[in-house]
């Protein structure tokens, strides 16, 4: 009975150290000045911190980052989904410094549904005990598009998040306005195949290998288009869900499927934490292998973010953009998580349009940071505004990190 209390209390102190682990994760520079970053167009502090990255590349021909790996066993310097052994020498990725050696995760069908929710921190903690739910209005595979509105909307979840506590907000009412909606969670992994201390946490999903995660979201959006009959689908991303649906696009063959990309806190240009996961990598290029410890924490996906690695140099490589996708691109200046924030933003090329959007300009009440900013009645307005222009933008008071929907 002794052993068994003494178990049940030290697994409530891990996942409360985790639970704490990702708050602050996700709060890390909350006193940063929120002031306005630099115009998107130039990303200066971007790439300051990119060519200071670059004079410390130890392996500048070191191997380009592997898209996919079979299951089995794997090497530390592929991507596949087998087990492996990690050297911590900093050569894997192209020199990323990841020495996580057993990597793979999948994704999963939601199962039930979860109530709406107005606030990030009470649909988290309902997702701790339902971490599978899917947020409501979503997965009605029998929804059948209309003429007015011919296209199915696809939301993609961030890193160590779930399909229902990131869009519990915004789900309804898109269904409601007369979208199909569909979600999944994507990425999910465990401590032991890279997915970082917090995948401990039920429903911390995208935790991957991204690339590996982009062609999960592959398979749904096949899935969606087979079951709605439509030509193609609108995604909506947030944070990791951005910039992994980016590479969708671009690698994975299936721009002609869709019509508008959304992204909203996505790490396109990757994220240095307010400087963390930047100086992290310039450490780890000139040989002192600390992201591999960092990896141990947020996982693999984690790494792949920060400014400067492979995943990131390959998704922005020949452009931002593909042709034929119309891109709405939303930032948040009280961002604490993709830093600088204005390194959201992107650049048109051929054939595409780019619409990018600090949330402050012209609703300044509009407080939003990283987690929040989906459950910002303003992020909803330009949800559906982008779906249908007749649908005006609303500015409405929405607290930084402990409320949402617009009240606390």
């Amino acid at each position: 009975m002794r052993r068994t209390t003494r178990a049940r209390s030290l697994r409530a102190v891990v996942l409360m150290g985790v639970t704490l682990l990702t708050v602050g994760f996700g709060c890390a520079g909350a006193n940063a000045d929120p002031a306005q970053a630099p115009a998107p167009a130039q990303h200066p502090t971007g790439q300051t911190l990119a060519d200071f990255i670059a004079k410390g590349l130890k392996n500048k021909a070191a191997k380009p980052i592997v898209d996919t790996g079979s299951a089995g066993t794997g090497s530390a310097c592929t991507s596949g989904s087998g087990a492996g052994s990690g050297n911590g020498s900093g050569d894997c990725y192209g020199g990323s410094g990841s020495s996580s050696g057993s990597q793979g995760g999948t994704s999963s069908d939601t199962v039930g549904y979860g109530p709406a929710s107005t606030a990030f921190l009470a649909a988290f903690g309902y997702s701790l005990l339902h971490p599978n739910v899917a947020p409501p209005g979503t997965n009605d595979w029998n929804c059948k598009p209309t003429a007015q509105h011919p296209e199915p909307v696809v939301l993609v979840h961030g890193t160590w998040e779930n399909a229902y506590d990131n869009f519990a907000y915004v789900s309804q009412p898109i269904k409601d306005a007369g979208y199909c909606v569909y979600t999944f969670n994507y990425g999910e992994s465990n401590l032991l195949a890279g997915g970082g201390l917090g995948s401990v946490l039920p429903g911390a999903n995208g935790t991957e290998n991204i690339p590996d995660s982009a062609k999960q979201l592959a398979t749904f959006v096949d899935r969606v288009l087979a079951s709605t009959g439509a030509p193609k689908v609108n995604i909506v991303g947030h944070s990791q869900g951005g910039a992994m649906s980016r590479w969708y696009l671009k690698y994975e063959g299936s721009a002609a499927k869709v019509d508008h990309e959304m992204t909203f806190g996505a790490t396109n240009h990757g994220t240095t934490l307010d400087g963390i996961g930047a100086l992290g990598r310039a450490i780890n290029n000139f040989g002192i292998d600390v992201l591999g410890l960092i990896e141990i924490f947020v996982g693999h996906s984690g790494i792949q973010q920060t400014v400067g690695s492979d995943f990131v140099n390959k998704l922005d490589a020949g452009g931002d953009t593909v042709p034929g996708v119309n891109y709405t691109v939303v930032g948040t200046r009280y961002d604490e998580v993709t830093t600088p924030y204005n390194l959201t933003f992107l650049q048109p090329g051929p054939g595409a349009t780019v619409h990018n959007i600090t949330l402050q300009d012209g609703c300044d009440q509009d407080l939003s940071d990283h987690l929040t900013m989906m459950y910002s009645p303003r992020v909803l307005s330009i949800i559906l505004n982008t779906l249908d222009p007749s649908v005006p933008l609303k500015c409405t008071f929405n607290p930084w990190l402990l409320g949402g929907g617009g009240k606390l």
